[in-house]
């Protein structure tokens, strides 16, 4: 089988991709894959790490505020199709798959002009433009959580979950031991994204004192970016700063609760195996689409929701000790969760894949 993936611009987009072309090397005897991104987001960087070809085209997104320079994304668009449409011919896939961002608007079509078969992801609750807009030309979607269902035509859109979360559900768990945590005592993780937070960082500055000396142990994942920024926090032996963690999924799997924002691979994470949560939806991403994440999720009783502005320490910590020290509510919320999680989500979309392939 040879396949075109496309996704783009973020971790968003990109690890549930990832996620898709691991399982199909694992169901597929003999698969190739090459890869199309943009030339300047961390796609170009991720993808060739992996050892899989990659192709970058140069691609923008619509600007909402200064409509006129949108006329040069346009020709941006264009020179994308055309660049598309040579690169279809040359490899001939079997299928072109799009797991989100707008490099997969131009790229999409050109397979659709160029006949060959199609299949969109959607991670998020409200679909972004680029899949707005090809929705229209692909043989089959995947949608990421049920209320998306009714924003496709309804022919052929299916609810197959993110792939992200077959992927938690399948990784070794990391126990808090092995990072100098104690086994007896409650994990809470809170982390801001795999960047980290420009706005956010302050805020949990000055929450991380709080947690001086508690009953309960905190990780807290800062971003590369702004790890400087904690060093001279002084911190007691419950609580641990670290910027970064690779294996972030797998210590979720021995924690008790987390505190992020609600991107869409967090959401299926969560959901996936059922870990309680307190949600930070960062308002600054496109058609609010976390908040709209997280509103699902506490609809179903699966979170509790914390805007930016609202986000305190006083506020934080009495959420977090209300959930811990309520255990009739903390056990409600992991099943609620847990119910809207999908196990099996790349397989499912896997299947979509080999029935548009024949």
């Amino acid at each position: 089988m040879k396949v075109i993936i496309v996704a783009g611009g973020t971790g968003g987009h990109i690890y549930p991709a990832i996620a898709i072309m691991n399982k199909i090397k694992e169901k597929e005897k003999e698969v190739d894959f090459l890869y199309i991104g943009t030339t300047d987001r961390m796609e170009k960087d991720v993808i060739p790490k992996l050892g899989i070809r990659f192709e970058g085209i140069p691609m923008s997104g619509l600007n909402r505020k200064n409509i006129f320079s949108n006329f040069s994304v346009y020709k941006k668009y264009r020179a994308a199709v055309k660049r598309s449409m040579e690169i279809i011919k040359e490899y001939q896939p079997d299928i072109v798959v799009g797991a989100g961002g707008y490099i997969t608007a131009p790229v999409l079509y050109a397979a659709h002009k160029c006949g060959i078969p199609t299949l969109i992801h959607e991670q998020n609750s409200i679909p972004g433009l680029s899949n707005k807009f090809i929705s229209r030309f692909s043989n089959s979607i995947c949608v990421s959580l049920p209320n998306s269902l009714e924003l496709f035509p309804k022919d052929k859109v299916h609810y197959t979950g993110n792939p992200r979360s077959e992927e938690i559900i399948d990784a070794k768990p990391l126990s808090r031991e092995e990072i100098g945590f104690d086994k007896a005592k409650k994990l809470v993780i809170v982390v801001m994204g795999s960047l980290g937070s420009t706005t956010m960082t302050e805020k949990i500055k000055e929450l991380i004192p709080n947690f001086n000396n508690k009953d309960y142990q905190v990780l807290i994942i800062t971003g590369k970016a702004y790890y400087d920024d904690y060093k001279d926090i002084p911190v007691s032996e419950n609580v641990k700063i670290v910027p970064f963690m690779e294996n972030l999924i797998n210590l979720m799997k021995d924690a008790d609760l987390i505190i992020s924002r609600a991107g869409a691979s967090t959401i299926a994470e969560i959901t996936a195996i059922g870990l309680p949560a307190i949600l930070v939806p960062s308002p600054y991403v496109t058609n609010n689409h976390q908040y709209k994440n997280a509103k699902e999720l506490e609809d179903h009783g699966a979170c509790v929701i914390v805007t930016e502005e609202d986000f305190s320490s006083k506020n934080i910590i009495q959420k977090i000790e209300f959930l811990l020290d309520h255990e009739d509510i903390y056990k409600n919320m992991s099943k609620c969760s847990r119910e809207l999680g999908i196990d099996d989500s790349a397989t499912r979309i896997y299947e979509e894949i080999k029935k548009l392939v024949g």
